[in-house]
């Protein structure tokens, strides 16, 4: 079984390009939403310490979250240390169980893959870029963001140049969706033709 790491900067069309391979068939797990639910469950008590005032009605609050990240940035090391560990054991059990049905590919959907240092737990690396101009218009489209929140997530993130260096494939999010759609669909073919000669 293959495992494709799909990543991206914000507004580059990850989503949205992780929908295109469930389309076609892949499972896919996706990081943030493996994030909500831990924020609902399990990760609550082990974050309640050191950021209790993100905890609303028994969950992480994500807003709250955000703000408190913004007024201290230097907290969001000790929340990845609390987090991270949890998010790959959640997709360590999830490629596991796809491999027990027979899945020749599997998708992990994981917005910070080279930041985190994910790199070396997957396959191939699939990203999802566009050009700046677009991606700023997408992100500044977004409900509840500002030019300063969204300079803030950039700052967290690796260049999308870099990462289009170190992609195995791109699938440029900027031409449409019938045009992403068509890479995606050659992706999984060859991936489908590698797997099978193995």
């Amino acid at each position: 079984m293959i495992v494709i790491g799909l990543t991206g900067s914000i507004g580059m069309g990850k989503s949205t390009t992780a929908k295109m391979f469930a389309d076609e068939g892949i499972p896919v797990s996706d990081s943030d939403q493996v994030v909500h639910d831990l924020y609902t469950g399990e990760a609550v008590p082990l974050l309640a310490d050191d950021f209790p005032e993100v905890i609303d009605g028994g969950a992480v609050d994500r807003q709250l979250l955000s703000k408190t990240l913004a007024k201290n940035p230097d907290k969001l090391k000790l929340l990845e240390a609390i987090v991270h560990p949890l998010v790959r054991q959640k997709q360590r059990d999830f490629v596991v169980a796809r491999e027990r049905e027979g899945c020749d590919l599997v998708l992990l959907d994981i917005p910070l893959l080279f930041e985190v240092g994910r790199a070396d737990d997957v396959d191939v690396i699939v990203v999802a870029s566009c050009d700046v101009e677009q991606q700023r218009k997408r992100v500044l489209a977004r409900p509840n963001m500002s030019v300063e929140k969204f300079e803030f997530i950039l700052s967290l993130q690796m260049p999308d140049a870099e990462k289009r260096r170190r992609a195995d494939y791109i699938v440029d999010t900027g031409q449409g969706m019938d045009a992403a759609r068509d890479q995606v669909r050659k992706i999984v073919t060859e991936l489908r033709a590698r797997e099978g000669r193995r």
